[in-house]
């Protein structure tokens, strides 16, 4: 073997070298990183079948000794007793969550189609003001929230908790930058043909955008699935399980397993939604493009 040929090898050796640690290094930040976020669920899940004498002991051990289910039998036995039946908890979610996940998407893609395709006075400011609106939570603007349903009579009303939720800055700028990918040849073919804006939007652009509307789904659903009633709905019959959670939760350590009963119960909708939504974002992302 020439000398040329021993450092072509070497070289060769020490990239795949490389390429070998750095996969090696990213694997090892990615399973830390993994692990930190499947603290908090397994901390949940373990509290959640730890019997009260285990949660006094101190200092706090990270497993249970006895597992046990008395924790979710006494949350549905608290809950039994209470003026309101369970049942009706869980239809508040459930109804408020399928409004909020359905509405964000139709009104976020709408939205989002006018911003990206069409050209009117005043877009660019508004795609800057849906930037800038990014930056800020709910929380900062609560209280015009507040000041806003309280005008429309919506206090100790279900849409108070819906209204509000509909219009998401994270949403609209989500599927703006996903329909800004799609050709303007494609639109401008359709308006050749006849179609309409309304048309165009629903049976050729938002087909095409399944990734970003299933991974819209999955934030839209999770956020509405934890809305609690706050200081918007205090009737019990309109208050929502998150709320309930809550309650739970401030009753002190004694209730603490509870609590984390009801924290697991509501975990298990969002994990299936996540499953079956990521399986098509990552088939469509796989199967589907557009060209020019």
């Amino acid at each position: 073997m020439t000398q040329v040929d021993t450092a072509k090898l070497k070289a060769s050796n020490r990239r795949v070298g490389r390429r070998l640690g750095g996969t090696a290094a990213i694997f090892i930040v990615l399973s830390v990183l993994g692990l930190f976020m499947l603290l908090p669920i397994y901390l949940t899940v373990v509290m959640s079948v730890k019997p009260v004498e285990e949660l006094f002991v101190f200092p706090p051990k990270m497993y249970v000794i006895r597992p046990t289910l008395d924790n979710f039998r006494d949350m549905f036995e608290s809950v039994r007793q209470s003026r309101v039946p369970f049942s009706r908890y869980v239809f508040n979610s459930v109804a408020v969550t399928v409004s909020v996940t359905v509405l964000q998407c139709v009104f976020s893609s709408m939205a989002a189609f006018v911003l990206a395709k069409c050209r009117f006075p005043g877009s660019r400011l508004i795609n800057h003001v849906i930037v800038i609106a990014l930056l800020y939570q709910s929380n900062v603007i609560y209280i015009m929230q507040y000041m806003v349903m309280s005008k429309l009579h919506l206090i100790d009303n279900p849409l108070a908790l819906i209204l509000p939720s509909i219009a998401s800055p994270m949403g609209l700028f989500l599927m703006r930058q996903s329909i800004s990918q799609m050709p303007d040849s494609v639109i401008e073919s359709a308006k050749v043909d006849g179609a309409g804006l309304f048309r165009i939007c629903w049976q050729i652009v938002i087909p095409n955008q399944k990734p970003a509307l299933m991974t819209l789904i999955i934030f839209a659903f999770q956020a509405a699935w934890n809305i609690q009633a706050g200081s918007l709905v205090f009737q019990e019959q309109y208050k929502t399980l998150p709320t309930v959670v809550a309650q739970a939760a401030s009753s002190g350590m004694a209730r603490a397993g509870v609590a984390m009963a009801a924290a697991v119960f509501m975990l298990i909708p969002p994990m299936i939604v996540f499953v079956l939504a990521q399986r098509y974002v990552i088939e469509t992302m796989a199967h589907s493009g557009i060209k020019e």
